[in-house]
């Protein structure tokens, strides 16, 4: 069963003034694919989730940091959110495996914005990468080559993660599926079920 994953991000409380400023330094961070892509969509939304956004604009890849805080900083307020919908690389089986770009969600919320979380909106992420189904990181022991080709896939996003780490003023961070699954205990167990017995 796929589930989608998801990296948040609460900074220190001290660090929110700045969100904008961070979420650029883990935009500049994020590895964006250089290959031939489909378009990434820039949004930014007010108050909630659940209202229209206030800009929705396509823009042609590879992603440009620079344009997209050029657009964001046209915006500001607590209840404002910022997201670039964009596309990183990782090893892909379509009938073979492929290093192609996969879709990738980027957001920055600002403290008083409800992002549709089940918890109040003071307790909620304030960066989050929705990196899709967590598949791409799961050993594929049914189909030849996966177990070392996802592997990278999972160096990947631990290479960005620890990068953050170390760069954002973090409060916490949580790697986990839509299912609330811890995803680092998930990946335990299935490296454990593919060793051999």
């Amino acid at each position: 069963m796929t589930d989608r994953l998801s990296l948040s991000i609460w900074l220190e409380r001290n660090a929110l003034s700045q969100r904008l400023r961070h979420f650029e330094t883990l935009l500049r961070l994020f590895p964006f694919s250089q290959r031939e892509q489909g378009q990434s969509t820039i949004s930014i939304e007010a108050v909630s989730a659940q209202e229209p956004p206030l800009l929705e604009r396509p823009v042609n890849g590879p992603m440009d940091v620079d344009e997209a805080m050029r657009i964001f900083a046209d915006y500001s307020g607590d209840d404002v959110s910022y997201k670039l919908e964009s596309w990183w690389d990782l090893w892909q089986f379509n009938g073979d495996w492929a290093l192609t770009p996969a879709p990738v969600a980027l957001s920055c919320f600002g403290p008083e914005f409800d992002n549709g979380a089940d918890i109040g909106v003071t307790d909620q992420e304030d960066l989050r990468i929705d990196f899709g189904v967590d598949a791409h990181f799961l050993p594929a022991e049914d189909i030849a080559g996966g177990k070392k080709l996802l592997a990278s896939n999972i160096r990947s996003l631990l290479r960005l993660v620890h990068e953050l780490d170390s760069t954002l003023p973090l409060r916490k961070r949580k790697l986990e599926t839509e299912s609330g699954e811890n995803f680092a205990d998930r990946l335990q167990q299935a490296l454990a079920q593919s060793e051999p017995q």
